[in-house]
C-alpha cells in the first residue's frame, strides 16, 4: 500500500516540471522566446524566504513581503517563469512608454510591452497546470523579486515571478495573517 505522503514531493516535482513545459510552450509575439523557466526546492527555497525576508526588512518595503517570505516555507517547490527584455519590434507602439523600439532600446531595463504579454501567458499557462491537478499554488511577485536579485534564472531574466506549490487541507500561500 502506497499513501499520498509517500509520493506527495515525487508528484509535485512531475507537476512543476509539467509548469515549466507549459511556460515555455506558450504562444508568444513574433514566436521569439524570451521566457525562462526553472524550479527551486530544498535549500534553494530557504534561500528565496530568507532573500523575501531581508527585501522587506527594507526601508519602505511592503508588509506582505514577511508574510510571503514564511508562507513559501510550506512550499515543496516553487516554479518560477522569468522574461528576458528584447523588444520584438512588432509595431513601434509605444506601450512601452517610449516613442519607438529604437528609443526603448535605449533604457535596457525597461520591459517591451510584448514581453510582459509573452510573460502573463506563459504564468497563466503554468498555474493553470496547477490548477488542472489541484495542487495549492499562487503566483507571488514577492517570490520573483528575490530569484531577480539572487540571479536564479540568469542575470539577462529581469522579470520574474514565483509560483510555491504545496499540497495540503488548505492553501498556505493565501494565509492573510
Amino acid at each position: 500500500m502506497v499513501f499520498e505522503k509517500e509520493v506527495r514531493k515525487e508528484t509535485l516535482l512531475t507537476i512543476a516540471e509539467k509548469m515549466m513545459l507549459a511556460a515555455i510552450t506558450s504562444p508568444k509575439g513574433k514566436g521569439m522566446d524570451h521566457i525562462v523557466a526553472g524550479m527551486a526546492f530544498g535549500e534553494d527555497i530557504r534561500l528565496l524566504s530568507d532573500k523575501i525576508l531581508e527585501i522587506g526588512q527594507r526601508e519602505n518595503a511592503m508588509d506582505y513581503l514577511i508574510r510571503d517570505s514564511k508562507n513559501i516555507l510550506s512550499a515543496e517547490v516553487i516554479v518560477l517563469i522569468g522574461a528576458k527584455i528584447n523588444p520584438l519590434n512588432l509595431t513601434n507602439c509605444g506601450l512601452c512608454g517610449m516613442k519607438n523600439c529604437a528609443e526603448k532600446r535605449k533604457v535596457e531595463d525597461a520591459p517591451c510591452a510584448f514581453n510582459l504579454l509573452d510573460l502573463g501567458i506563459a504564468i497563466g499557462s503554468a498555474a493553470g497546470i496547477a490548477a488542472d491537478n489541484r495542487v495549492d499554488n499562487r503566483i507571488m511577485n514577492s517570490v520573483g523579486l528575490a530569484a531577480k536579485e539572487l540571479k536564479l534564472l540568469g542575470e539577462d531574466v529581469k522579470i520574474i515571478f514565483g509560483i510555491p506549490l504545496s499540497c495540503s487541507s488548505k492553501n498556505p500561500f493565501f494565509d492573510r495573517t
